[in-house]
């Protein structure tokens, strides 16, 4: 049998932000799988147990940056070991200058954009030159370029934790800005629930079907309450579905709105700093 550790309880409590005793009874259930663990938390507490998903793990910063046109942009996603580092003026410059590479010099994947020219050498020169100075390994986790079919809008925010870089026609200005403040607010995964991952919908209604189960409602109630469930995630994490987030009512959802304006969005991308990446006690693992 697997020894339950404090430690174990501790990372499952500060992923779910579940009871201790709840965490512990999870793990033993689990067999001290973390990942099924938290999942038997959800069903058991509900969207309480999910604030990991906006949660960071490694430092550094977003960086976007956006042709006078607004036809052609790039946001980027730069880590290194703390906080301190990612607020100091080399890291940021940097850091503007990959977003301003990615967009113009529109590179295949990362190790395309190490080889671009930065300052007479190469980024991934330039990298190591700057992680010597600073005394911290730096990564240049990921990055997306965008060809607008209308025009960019983009919005950083926290502190360039989280960006956002959106393609969207009609409306106006502050409507594509409004729109990207949304985005980096609500956190969609995609523009419409055609965009969420089967595997991603499936885990949700398996969920909603162990939750519905307890119930000890008819087979059919329990049927239609997974249903309305798995709709109700998939309007809560679509970006068209989601409820506008400046509508004071909170009655509006974004595809109202688009068409109430007479505009659409094709695409966006949205960072979040350290997203997925495991924090380790001695740096950052990528």
């Amino acid at each position: 049998m697997t020894e339950i550790t404090a430690s174990m309880v501790r990372e499952l409590r500060d992923k779910t932000d579940a009871p201790m005793m709840e965490c512990k009874k999870a793990l033993v259930e689990a067999g001290g799988d973390l990942a099924k663990a938290e999942e038997l938390l959800r069903i058991r507490l509900g969207n309480k147990a999910s604030k990991a998903a906006t949660r960071t793990a490694a430092e550094g910063v977003v960086a976007v940056h956006v042709a006078p046109d607004a036809r052609t942009g790039a946001i980027v996603e730069v880590n290194c070991e703390t906080d301190f580092v990612a607020k100091t003026e080399d890291f940021l410059k940097v850091a503007a200058s990959l977003a301003d590479l990615a967009a113009k010099g529109n590179p295949t994947d990362t190790a395309a954009l190490g080889a671009l020219p930065l300052d007479g050498i190469t980024v991934e020169e330039a990298r190591k030159a700057l992680v010597g100075r600073i005394g911290e390994n730096m990564s240049v986790r990921r990055f997306a370029r965008i060809e607008a079919k209308g025009r960019l809008s983009h919005y950083i925010h926290g502190g360039a934790k989280i960006g956002v870089l959106l393609d969207y026609s009609g409306g106006d200005d502050q409507l594509g800005r409004d729109l990207a403040m949304h985005v980096a607010a609500s956190k969609p995964i995609g523009l419409s629930k055609e965009d969420v991952p089967a595997e991603l919908v499936k885990k949700e209604r398996d969920i909603a079907a162990a939750k519905a189960a307890e119930s000890g409602k008819p087979a059919n109630i329990v049927e239609k309450m997974v249903d309305g469930s798995v709709q109700k995630f998939l309007k809560e994490v679509t970006l068209f579905g989601q409820s506008y987030v400046k509508d004071p009512t909170g009655k509006q959802t974004v595809e109202a709105l688009l068409k109430a304006r007479g505009a659409s969005v094709s695409r966006f991308a949205l960072y979040v700093v350290g997203e997925g990446i495991e924090k380790k006690a001695n740096g950052v693992s990528t």
